[in-house]
């Protein structure tokens, strides 16, 4: 079977090109078979659409970039680990049950929810956190990281944890400002003094949180001059490390927010009638308590305003008011053997994604399919977001197959797997309840 998928691609490969492919022509001569074998009856050979289909996706299998993690960040990763387990060991016996059970993504009390919260990846650590824990996490985690590199430390809580990215932009320029004149003018010692009280010091600089980790962690040390005005004052062994202060300033220009990346929570299920059943927990919803008992009240209106003669902007601004009640998605992917792949996303993110999402669960990823919505619609805008579609708050859609490439599979007569997901996937199926 393997055998003749590969031919398959490869016949696909030499007869089309994917969107902004050149074509080009095949670089080998079919091999005649012999005159005395009995040809086997020709079949009808892919559309061209589905020729298109299937080289965009073998593009895609072929550019796709495995990256390799930085050493660097590999280090940190390792270190801040084994920071958070040595203080998680310590304090383990002081944890109340409550909140042993929130920590557990499978805690008892979750079992009637389709998904027991939204979850993130902290990139430190590789742990998984509920989105209320990820900010405290993130923290702890650069925290701890402090013991190995303070200055690397303390750039991450300048660039993470302000919010304001055109503050943060300010800021570190300024910053930058200062150590570019102490390079360029090591001799003069009005560079290595920054008075505290400066304007600008206080408007652009002070503000920022992390900030004063960074000035001690780069040499400088905070002092109180006999004029009673507080400074931050170079160290000057630091004046022999001018090319380490240059690469703190590049390390400070160039550093992004530590971002944790949202968990998909992948899951996949036997066929069953309860796939288009929903129970969310409240981590989908950008409502308050508030906002979620104002809901229940707009509900019960819904029938008389439906009555009503709306004009279309009406309806748009309603569309749109809908659409920001979601940060995240549950989406369903059921497939024509009836199981189901579940991921979690969030709700601007585009329809790509879930195309990506379904092609890497495939035991065979350059197979083209298509990703029908509720009502059989075809999403074929793989740029709209899952909101602009009506994908939020959860959907379940439908994974259609190109019907040439199968006939071509079917017509080989070679037996087919009995699932198209990856064997690892289906070791850990599960029911729905």
């Amino acid at each position: 079977m393997r055998k003749f998928f590969q031919e398959i691609k490869a016949d696909l490969k030499f007869k089309t090109a994917g969107p902004g492919q050149k074509l080009s022509e095949p670089s080998r001569v079919p091999k005649e078979k012999p005159k005395a074998e009995a040809a086997p009856k020709a079949r009808q050979g892919p559309t061209d659409e589905a020729q298109m289909a299937a080289a965009a996706a073998l593009a895609r299998m072929e550019l796709k970039a495995k990256a390799k993690l930085p050493s660097s960040q590999e280090a940190i990763k390792n270190q801040v680990r084994k920071e958070l387990m040595a203080e998680a060991a310590a304090s383990e016996k002081g944890l109340s049950t409550e909140e042993k059970d929130l920590a557990s993504p499978d805690r008892e009390g979750a079992a009637a929810l389709s998904v027991s919260g939204v979850y993130f990846i902290c990139p430190l650590t590789d742990a998984v956190v509920r989105k209320d824990k990820k900010e405290k996490h993130l923290r702890e985690a650069i925290q701890s990281y402090f013991s190995v590199d303070p200055v690397a430390a303390s750039i991450m809580e300048i660039h993470t944890f302000n919010k304001d990215r055109e503050k943060v932009r300010v800021g570190v320029e300024t910053m930058a400002k200062y150590l570019d004149n102490i390079c360029l003018h090591p001799e003069e010692e009005k560079y290595w003094k920054i008075k505290l009280q400066n304007k600008v010091f206080q408007e652009k600089i002070s503000c920022l949180e992390g900030i004063h980790k960074f000035f001690q962690a780069i040499g400088f040390e905070r002092k109180t001059l006999p004029t009673t005005e507080e400074y931050y004052i170079l160290k000057k062994e630091m004046l022999t490390k001018l090319e380490d202060l240059k690469h703190y300033k590049e390390q400070l220009l160039s550093s992004e927010p530590v971002r944790a990346q949202l968990d998909r929570q992948l899951s996949v299920f036997k066929p069953s009638p309860e796939a288009a059943r929903f129970e969310l927990p409240s981590d989908f919803y950008n409502l308050t308590a508030e906002d979620i008992k104002r809901e229940q009240r707009l509900r019960t209106e819904a029938v008389e305003k439906a009555s009503m003669l709306r004009t279309r902007a009406m309806r748009e601004k309603d569309e749109q008011r809908e659409m920001r009640k979601y940060n995240y998605t549950l989406l369903r992917v059921r497939f024509p053997d009836g199981y189901i792949l579940q991921g979690t996303f969030y709700a601007r993110e585009p329809v790509s994604v879930l195309y990506n999402f379904v092609r890497e669960a495939l035991r065979d990823d350059w197979l083209p399919f298509e990703l029908l919505g509720p009502g059989g619609l075809k999403l074929t805008d793989e740029n709209l977001a899952f909101n602009e579609c009506g994908l939020v708050p959860s959907a379940l859609l439908t994974l259609a197959w190109d019907a040439a490439v199968m006939g071509d599979i079917q017509a080989s007569g070679q037996e087919q797997p009995a699932s198209p997901l990856k064997p690892e996937l289906l070791s850990r199926v599960q029911t729905l309840s």
